[in-house]
Formats: structure tokens, C-alpha cells, sequence
């Protein structure tokens, strides 16, 4: 039967036939079907109408259950919230106008029930007006940091009962946490004061007592911001500070003992590093020292051991895909790092400016040196020796200018298996060179042609050599009276050079002295500036380290398998690393 006609919704009752379902009939077929209605209303039992409520709920049952999640929401919000410290008032007069209302407001912050007041602390954008960040995180201003339920945060608060602060604030607290326990080195200091007109120049401000006058606990942890967030890129960007200041540690001549010595072992150096380190070098004029290894990175450690945070590492470098053979200050002022590896280039590194610089061929020698991993500076500064890959009829040292990096010369020895070691004279205008088979050569760089020739006695393998006591050998010779030679089964001769000359250098020197402490091959030969110590070690026997000193080192010195060392210019301390990564470091006592 058809349906009941409606009547519509505009004001004019318009009517019409509303589409009907096909039924069968028995006089005939099944009418045409036109379609549902979209408002037809059919009646529900008390069955159905149940089902669909416990299946969909309703629409009062949906409103009632969200007022009672309100309430039970707001009743584990804090008190202080319901007082009114950290409550947010948002008037919506639109669905539309939530859409402008910041994320944080749409948010409250539960900090868990606390006795204590929660009002937070800020840091507003006037108190870093004067920071040189070019951008801050306006997130970092929306973050708010429990100081008091982290025991770990306890020690950020400037009074016991402060527990929130934002996320700026936060940061700044971080910072100055660091500072108190990593305090700016006292060299870093002194350049930094020196520098100081030079910033009133351009536009730095500092307070009126001067740059480092502080009024209040906040001042000093800005002004330290300003100082100390990069102590070294600030203290390399000054050049004449870092290069030219002399080391105020150095004092005058000492004689040490000639018995026993007395060896005071302080904190390592920074951290365990990832591989064994294979090159340690001290600055020439600050308590700086280099580190580097297989693992690619270079090292930089602030050499303090008396301070709160000792010898800390001051920044690192890495080098992609290059193991580090060698890293060394440029002598005589330390204002480049050169470094190298088993590649065909090497690095410079220039304190100055922070530019790094890559050196990849020896024009018109690039197949006499496919590696520059071996190499050494003159104490000059102004040359460069790179021991050469070719060995066909000997050994041959390539010499370069070390500013310009451009060949100046080779020296060539005659010996079966090349190059064993080479070392600059003290004046850094000659060389002495051994091969392998224990020949040896004086080379004088003003003439540029050899002036002695000698052989080690009994060498077997030689490995390692050594020249020191400057200023106190043959001045024709550079000025160091000692050369001393390594070999594979430990052996190490010693000869004196004060009577060498040229034209005068015997050919079959006698040692003075033939040391064997060490039983395997020597791998280090290493005499300190003042000449009155000489190191020997073997990398490939742990703990196999002698000062020709009966009291040091023990068998309890914690030492392991050797594979870099180093003096300080002032004779004063001894960095010894290992395969384990670790720097030690003794100071040496008269």
C-alpha cells in the first residue's frame, strides 16, 4: 500500500510521494522499487531500542559521562592549580576560534602533589637579549622542569624550596653547572683579559669594574655564558694571545738526581678513548696536549692535574675514514696541528683561524711518496721531513717547506730496507738518518749534501733514533750531544756527539753506554728538552718501559702495552698513552 504522504520544512507545505519498497503481491510481479527514504521513521521496540543504546549509547548518556570524566580529571589536578598559579583561562566563543589558541594552553601541567609552592621560574627573552645564539627554540619557553623531584636536578636550585623552570631556564642552569665544575683554565683567562679592548671595540659589553666584574649570582653565570660556552674557539680566534704567550710554568734549570728520581703519577688524561692512541704531542707554550690514533679523531686536553676538573679534553676532531699515524703542534709557537695517516695527504689544522688545510702531493715526487704517515717537524718550524715509500736502492727522505709545503730537497741513505728513523738536529738545520741495517747519515741542510756517515755497532734491525742534550754537543752538528739507536731485540746504544764534526764524524762510532732493559724490539727512543732523561719503550711487551732508574718504574706501575709518549717542554711531566686508550700522566720532581 503506499506510504502516508509528508509534509516538508519550508514554510509552503509542498507535497509529494515518497518512494516505496517492492513487495510481492499475488495477482502479479513485484512493483518497481524507487528507492529508500532517508527520513522514514520506522517504529522500534522496547528490545531494539535497548540493543542500540547499549551498542551506540545516546546522546544524554554521552554528555552525562563526559561531565563525570571532567570532574574526576580536575580532581587529581593540584591544589596550586585550583588556586589559580598555574591555571590557563580559555574563553571560546567558536568552534572555530580553537583553532588560534596555542598548543601549550590547550594543556595543564600535572606535577603530582607537592607542599611546596609550584610557581615556575622563567627566563624571560630580555635576559638573554645579549646572548650570540642566532636562534632559540620558542618550545624551550613552554617546558616546565621539576628541579625538586629529580635528585639528580636538586643541585640546579638557587633556594631550597624552588622546584619549576622553564626550559630556557633549564638550559641556562645546565650551563652554569658545568662551568663550576669544569672552571675556565688560567691561561684561557689571561688571553681573554688581554683581548678585552680589542672587544670593547667591537660592540662586546662587559660590566664597569671590567669584563669579568660580576654583581650578583645571575650576572656571573651570563657573563660566564658569554665567556666560557666555547673557551677554546674564542681563545683560537686570537691568535697573538695563543701564539706568542709564554708558559708560566717554566722555571728555571733543575738537576735531577742521579740515582733514584721521584715520579708523582696524577689523574689520566680525559677519558678512554676507542683505540689505542699512537701520537701524543705537548704545546710548546701552554699546558696543551694532542692526542690521536686509529679511530680517526684528534684530541685536545687541557693539561691541569690540580685543578677541581683535571686535564680535561678541551675538543676533538675526526677525520673521516683516515686512522691517525702522527699529530704534532707545529714548532717553534704550536700555531698549526699537522696530522697524518696511511693516506697520500695530510692535514693542517690552523689554531688561528680554524681553517684545515689538505696536502695531497709532493709535485714531481708523487711516486716516491704514496704515504706520509711518517714525517717530523724541525724545531725551527721551517721544515718538514716526510720518509719516502720508495726503498729501491735504500731509503730517502723528502724535505718540504713548511709553510709553502713545496720540495726543498731529499736525503738519501744507502741501507737495505729503507728508512728505520730519522730526527732534526736541535737547530733544525740538519738530520740525522739510520736504515734499517744500521746505517747512518748526518745531513746538513745549509749545504745540502751529507757530511758524515757512521754505522751503528751490532746493529740487528734497527728501529728508532733519538738525538738529545741540545745546546751541549757539536755546534757544527746542530748542538746535541746525544744519539741514541734502537734495535729489534731491544738493544739500545748511545753514542756521544760532542767531538763530531764535519769532515770528523767516525765511521764506526763506539757507545758509551749499551742498554738492555728491554727485551723486545724498541718501538720508542725519546729524550726530554732539558736532556737529562731518555726514555725507552717497546709497544709489543706490556708494561715495557725503562728511565734507565732503578725505583721507576715498579711492577705495580700501571703502564700497559706502550704506544705513544711524550715530555713537556719543561721536563716536567710524562704522558704516556696505550693500546687501552688511556693517557697517563707523572710528574717528574727533582
Amino acid at each position: 500500500m503506499p506510504h502516508p504522504r509528508r509534509a516538508s520544512k519550508s514554510p509552503e507545505a509542498v507535497e509529494w510521494d515518497e518512494p516505496r519498497m517492492p513487495h510481492l503481491t499475488d495477482d502479479g510481479p513485484p512493483e518497481a522499487f524507487d528507492g529508500f527514504d532517508s527520513d522514514d521513521d520506522t517504529d522500534k521496540d522496547s528490545i531494539e531500542l535497548e540493543l542500540e543504546k547499549a551498542v551506540f549509547g545516546d546522546g544524554l548518556g554521552f554528555h552525562e559521562r563526559l561531565k563525570q570524566h571532567g570532574a574526576a580529571e580536575n580532581s587529581r589536578v593540584p591544589s596550586a592549580v585550583h588556586d589559580g598559579t598555574l591555571r590557563r583561562t580559555i574563553e571560546v566563543e567558536g568552534e572555530d576560534d580553537i583553532q588560534n589558541i596555542a598548543d601549550a594552553d590547550l594543556f595543564i601541567i600535572d606535577a603530582g602533589p607537592s607542599t611546596k609552592s609550584l610557581q615556575p621560574t622563567f627566563a624571560h627573552n630580555h635576559e638573554t637579549a645579549s646572548d650570540d645564539a642566532v636562534w632559540h627554540d620558542s618550545d624551550d619557553d613552554r617546558i616546565l622542569v621539576s628541579l625538586q623531584t629529580n635528585p639528580r636536578l636538586r643541585k640546579l636550585r638557587d633556594y631550597e624550596d624552588e622546584d619549576l623552570v622553564n626550559g630556557r631556564e633549564y638550559t641556562k642552569r645546565l650551563r652554569r653547572q658545568f662551568e663550576r665544575l669544569n672552571p675556565v683554565p688560567p691561561w684561557a683567562i689571561r688571553s681573554r683579559v688581554k683581548e678585552s679592548s680589542k672587544d670593547n671595540q667591537v660592540g662586546r659589553r662587559y660590566n664597569s669594574e671590567g669584563p669579568y666584574s660580576v654583581s650578583s649570582g645571575d650576572d656571573m653565570s651570563v657573563d660566564f655564558e658569554q665567556f666560557s660556552a666555547t673557551p677554546l674557539a674564542t681563545l683560537l680566534q686570537q691568535p697573538k694571545t695563543f701564539l706568542s704567550s709564554e708558559s708560566k710554568t717554566a722555571k728555571g734549570k733543575r738537576k735531577l738526581r742521579p740515582e733514584v728520581i721521584d715520579m708523582q703519577r696524577t689523574k689520566d688524561v680525559g677519558i678512554a678513548q676507542p683505540s689505542a692512541i699512537t701520537s701524543l704531542d705537548f704545546h710548546p707554550h701552554h699546558p696543551l696536549l694532542i692526542s690521536s690514533g686509529p679511530a680517526s679523531t684528534i684530541s685536545l686536553h687541557h693539561v691541569a692535574p690540580r685543578s677541581p676538573n683535571p686535564n680535561p679534553l678541551l675538543t676533538s676532531l675526526h677525520i673521516h675514514s683516515t686512522p691517525l699515524h702522527v699529530s704534532i703542534f707545529q714548532p717553534p709557537n704550536g700555531s698549526k696541528i699537522l696530522f697524518a695517516g696511511r693516506r697520500r695527504y695530510f692535514h693542517s689544522w690552523d689554531l688561528s683561524s680554524g681553517r684545515i688545510s689538505k696536502v695531497s702531493r709532493v709535485y714531481g715526487h708523487q711516486n716516491e711518496q704514496k704515504s706520509m704517515e711518517r714525517f717530523k717537524m724541525s724545531p725551527c718550524g721551517r721544515w718538514m721531513g716526510l720518509v719516502g715509500s720508495r726503498r729501491k736502492g735504500g731509503g730517502l727522505i723528502n724535505v718540504l717547506d713548511a709553510h709553502t709545503t713545496q720540495w726543498v730537497a731529499e736525503v738519501r741513505v744507502e741501507s737495505k730496507g729503507g728508512i728505520a728513523d730519522f730526527d732534526w738536529w736541535g737547530d733544525g738545520e740538519g738530520i740525522t738518518a739510520i736504515g734499517k741495517g744500521g746505517e747512518a747519515v748526518e745531513w746538513d741542510g745549509r749545504q745540502n749534501r751529507i757530511v758524515g756517515r757512521w754505522v751503528d755497532e751490532g746493529a740487528v734491525g734497527t728501529t728508532v733514533l733519538a738525538l738529545g742534550g741540545r745546546a751541549s754537543g757539536a755546534k757544527a752538528l746542530g748542538g746535541d750531544r746525544w744519539v741514541a739507536v734502537g734495535s729489534s731485540v731491544g738493544i739500545v746504544n748511545v753514542y756521544d756527539r760532542k767531538h763530531w764534526a764535519f769532515g770528523d764524524v767516525p765511521a764506526g762510532p763506539k757507545p758509551i753506554r749499551a742498554l738492555d732493559q728491554l727485551t723486545t724490539a724498541t718501538s720508542h727512543l725519546v729524550f726530554s728538552p732539558d736532556g737529562q732523561l731518555m726514555l725507552m719503550a717497546s709497544r709489543w711487551k706490556r708494561d715495557a718501559l725503562r728511565l734507565v732508574y732503578k725505583n721507576w718504574p715498579t711492577s705495580s706501575t700501571p703502564l700497559g702495552i706502550i704506544t705513544a709518549v711524550a715530555f713537556a717542554p719543561t721536563s716536567e711531566m710524562l704522558a704516556v698513552a696505550n693500546e687501552q686508550g688511556k693517557i697517563r700522566l707523572w710528574e717528574v720532581r727533582a
